[in-house]
Protein backbone atom coordinates (compact mmCIF):
# COMPACT_ATOMS: atom_id res chain seq x y z
CA UNK A 1 0.00 0.00 0.00
CA UNK A 2 2.75 2.41 1.02
CA UNK A 3 5.04 1.55 -2.06
CA UNK A 4 1.86 2.55 -4.47
CA UNK A 5 1.28 5.63 -2.55
CA UNK A 6 5.11 6.60 -3.40
CA UNK A 7 5.12 5.40 -6.78
CA UNK A 8 1.70 8.05 -7.31
CA UNK A 9 3.97 10.40 -5.87
CA UNK A 10 6.80 10.56 -7.73
CA UNK A 11 4.99 9.91 -10.89
CA UNK A 12 5.09 12.97 -13.27
CA UNK A 13 2.48 15.16 -14.10
CA UNK A 14 1.54 14.37 -17.59
CA UNK A 15 0.98 17.63 -18.42
CA UNK A 16 4.78 18.64 -17.87
CA UNK A 17 5.82 16.64 -20.28
CA UNK A 18 6.10 18.57 -23.89
CA UNK A 19 5.18 15.74 -25.91
CA UNK A 20 2.38 14.11 -23.73
CA UNK A 21 0.50 17.03 -23.79
CA UNK A 22 -2.88 16.67 -25.61
CA UNK A 23 -2.76 19.66 -28.36
CA UNK A 24 -5.09 21.20 -30.74
CA UNK A 25 -4.14 20.02 -34.29
CA UNK A 26 -1.61 22.06 -36.58
CA UNK A 27 -4.25 23.23 -38.52
CA UNK A 28 -6.15 24.79 -35.00
CA UNK A 29 -2.94 25.98 -34.47
CA UNK A 30 -2.01 27.78 -37.07
CA UNK A 31 -5.26 29.67 -37.52
CA UNK A 32 -5.69 30.59 -34.25
CA UNK A 33 -1.92 32.23 -34.55
CA UNK A 34 -2.82 33.59 -37.81
CA UNK A 35 -6.02 35.59 -36.80
CA UNK A 36 -3.86 36.74 -33.40
CA UNK A 37 -1.33 38.64 -35.64
CA UNK A 38 -4.30 39.63 -37.85
CA UNK A 39 -5.70 40.72 -35.15
CA UNK A 40 -3.17 42.95 -34.16
CA UNK A 41 -2.84 44.50 -37.85
CA UNK A 42 -6.21 45.20 -38.22
CA UNK A 43 -6.40 47.21 -34.86
CA UNK A 44 -3.49 49.27 -35.66
CA UNK A 45 -4.86 49.86 -39.13
CA UNK A 46 -8.76 50.89 -37.13
CA UNK A 47 -6.45 53.30 -35.19
CA UNK A 48 -4.65 54.64 -37.76
CA UNK A 49 -7.96 55.59 -39.92
CA UNK A 50 -8.77 58.64 -37.56
CA UNK A 51 -5.20 59.96 -37.91
CA UNK A 52 -5.38 59.80 -41.67
CA UNK A 53 -6.83 62.69 -43.63
CA UNK A 54 -9.92 62.71 -45.66
CA UNK A 55 -9.45 62.57 -49.69
CA UNK A 56 -5.90 61.67 -49.14
CA UNK A 57 -4.38 58.50 -51.39
CA UNK A 58 -2.96 57.54 -47.94
CA UNK A 59 -6.58 57.04 -45.79
CA UNK A 60 -7.96 55.35 -48.74
CA UNK A 61 -5.39 52.61 -48.57
CA UNK A 62 -5.60 52.42 -44.66
CA UNK A 63 -9.36 51.80 -45.46
CA UNK A 64 -7.97 49.46 -48.37
CA UNK A 65 -6.02 47.62 -45.60
CA UNK A 66 -8.10 47.74 -42.61
CA UNK A 67 -11.34 46.22 -44.49
CA UNK A 68 -9.23 43.85 -46.72
CA UNK A 69 -7.43 42.25 -43.42
CA UNK A 70 -10.72 42.38 -41.91
CA UNK A 71 -12.39 39.99 -44.72
CA UNK A 72 -9.50 37.18 -44.35
CA UNK A 73 -10.06 37.41 -40.48
CA UNK A 74 -13.99 36.84 -41.37
CA UNK A 75 -12.94 34.01 -43.60
CA UNK A 76 -10.55 32.43 -41.14
CA UNK A 77 -12.71 32.74 -38.78
CA UNK A 78 -15.95 30.68 -40.35
CA UNK A 79 -13.11 28.41 -41.54
CA UNK A 80 -12.22 27.78 -38.02
CA UNK A 81 -15.74 27.25 -36.85
CA UNK A 82 -16.13 24.84 -39.74
CA UNK A 83 -12.90 23.11 -38.74
CA UNK A 84 -13.81 22.90 -35.31
CA UNK A 85 -17.05 20.76 -35.72
CA UNK A 86 -14.74 17.99 -36.97
CA UNK A 87 -11.78 18.45 -34.52
CA UNK A 88 -13.17 19.00 -31.09
CA UNK A 89 -10.47 21.02 -28.55
CA UNK A 90 -8.50 19.02 -26.52
CA UNK A 91 -9.92 18.33 -22.99
CA UNK A 92 -8.72 20.55 -20.48
CA UNK A 93 -6.52 19.45 -17.89
CA UNK A 94 -7.85 16.83 -15.00
CA UNK A 95 -8.92 18.92 -11.73
CA UNK A 96 -9.52 21.70 -13.80
CA UNK A 97 -12.14 24.16 -11.89
CA UNK A 98 -15.46 24.00 -13.31
CA UNK A 99 -15.84 27.73 -13.01
CA UNK A 100 -12.47 27.90 -14.98
CA UNK A 101 -13.47 25.82 -17.45
CA UNK A 102 -17.51 27.91 -17.73
CA UNK A 103 -14.99 31.13 -17.92
CA UNK A 104 -12.85 30.01 -20.35
CA UNK A 105 -15.68 28.30 -22.80
CA UNK A 106 -17.64 32.07 -22.66
CA UNK A 107 -14.44 33.90 -23.24
CA UNK A 108 -13.87 31.71 -26.31
CA UNK A 109 -17.51 31.76 -27.43
CA UNK A 110 -17.25 35.18 -27.11
CA UNK A 111 -14.22 36.06 -29.06
CA UNK A 112 -15.36 33.84 -31.68
CA UNK A 113 -18.30 35.84 -32.22
CA UNK A 114 -17.24 39.04 -31.56
CA UNK A 115 -14.41 38.17 -34.10
CA UNK A 116 -17.33 37.16 -36.67
CA UNK A 117 -19.35 40.87 -36.03
CA UNK A 118 -16.50 42.68 -36.06
CA UNK A 119 -15.68 42.08 -39.76
CA UNK A 120 -19.29 41.66 -41.00
CA UNK A 121 -20.47 45.10 -39.03
CA UNK A 122 -17.64 46.63 -41.33
CA UNK A 123 -19.08 45.35 -44.35
CA UNK A 124 -22.52 46.20 -43.42
CA UNK A 125 -21.40 49.86 -42.96
CA UNK A 126 -19.98 50.15 -46.24
CA UNK A 127 -22.60 48.69 -48.18
CA UNK A 128 -25.51 50.77 -46.35
CA UNK A 129 -23.14 53.31 -47.39
CA UNK A 130 -22.75 52.30 -50.74
CA UNK A 131 -19.35 51.15 -50.94
CA UNK A 132 -17.58 48.69 -52.51
CA UNK A 133 -15.45 46.26 -50.01
CA UNK A 134 -12.25 45.41 -52.05
CA UNK A 135 -10.51 42.96 -50.73
CA UNK A 136 -6.40 43.96 -51.24
CA UNK A 137 -7.52 45.47 -54.81
CA UNK A 138 -8.03 41.91 -56.48
CA UNK A 139 -11.43 41.41 -56.09
CA UNK A 140 -14.64 43.88 -55.36
CA UNK A 141 -17.40 43.26 -53.43
CA UNK A 142 -20.19 45.68 -54.71
CA UNK A 143 -23.12 46.56 -52.20
CA UNK A 144 -25.45 44.26 -51.73
CA UNK A 145 -28.43 46.07 -50.25
CA UNK A 146 -30.03 49.32 -50.72
CA UNK A 147 -28.66 52.45 -49.04
CA UNK A 148 -29.13 53.02 -45.83
CA UNK A 149 -27.90 55.76 -43.75
CA UNK A 150 -29.78 54.52 -40.32
CA UNK A 151 -28.43 50.89 -40.92
CA UNK A 152 -25.16 51.80 -42.11
CA UNK A 153 -24.95 54.40 -38.54
CA UNK A 154 -25.90 51.12 -36.75
CA UNK A 155 -23.51 49.32 -38.08
CA UNK A 156 -20.31 51.50 -37.53
CA UNK A 157 -22.06 52.14 -34.03
CA UNK A 158 -21.41 48.08 -32.97
CA UNK A 159 -18.11 48.01 -34.91
CA UNK A 160 -16.74 51.11 -33.11
CA UNK A 161 -18.15 49.68 -30.03
CA UNK A 162 -17.45 46.47 -30.50
CA UNK A 163 -13.71 46.69 -30.56
CA UNK A 164 -13.53 47.41 -26.89
CA UNK A 165 -15.00 44.29 -26.03
CA UNK A 166 -13.11 42.62 -28.04
CA UNK A 167 -10.09 44.39 -25.88
CA UNK A 168 -11.79 42.79 -23.21
CA UNK A 169 -12.03 39.31 -24.05
CA UNK A 170 -8.22 39.56 -25.43
CA UNK A 171 -7.01 40.81 -22.22
CA UNK A 172 -9.15 37.66 -20.52
CA UNK A 173 -7.86 35.14 -22.69
CA UNK A 174 -3.78 36.48 -22.68
CA UNK A 175 -4.08 36.82 -19.22
CA UNK A 176 -5.66 33.38 -18.27
CA UNK A 177 -2.99 31.95 -20.64
CA UNK A 178 -0.07 33.34 -19.04
CA UNK A 179 -1.60 32.27 -15.47
CA UNK A 180 -1.68 28.74 -16.45
CA UNK A 181 1.67 29.21 -18.12
CA UNK A 182 3.78 31.11 -15.73
CA UNK A 183 2.27 30.10 -12.42
CA UNK A 184 -0.06 26.46 -12.40
CA UNK A 185 2.37 24.98 -15.22
CA UNK A 186 -0.60 22.59 -15.88
CA UNK A 187 -0.23 22.61 -19.70
CA UNK A 188 -2.98 24.92 -20.56
CA UNK A 189 -1.06 27.51 -23.20
CA UNK A 190 0.56 24.11 -24.49
CA UNK A 191 -2.40 22.97 -26.10
CA UNK A 192 -2.01 25.23 -28.60
CA UNK A 193 1.82 25.27 -29.28
CA UNK A 194 3.61 22.95 -31.47
CA UNK A 195 5.55 19.96 -29.91
CA UNK A 196 8.95 20.74 -28.74
CA UNK A 197 10.44 17.64 -28.57
CA UNK A 198 13.79 17.35 -25.91
CA UNK A 199 17.01 17.19 -27.72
Amino acid sequence: MTSRRNESAVKPDPSADPVAITRYDPVAQAVHWLVAALAVIVVWLGWAIPEAARATEWRDLVLLLHRSVGLLILALMVFRVLWRFGHPPPPLPAGFARIEALAAHVDHALLYLMLLVMPLSGVLNAAAAGHKVSFFGLVAIPPLLPENARLSEAAIAVHLAGQFLVYALIVVHVAAALLHRMVRRNGVLERMLPVRRPA
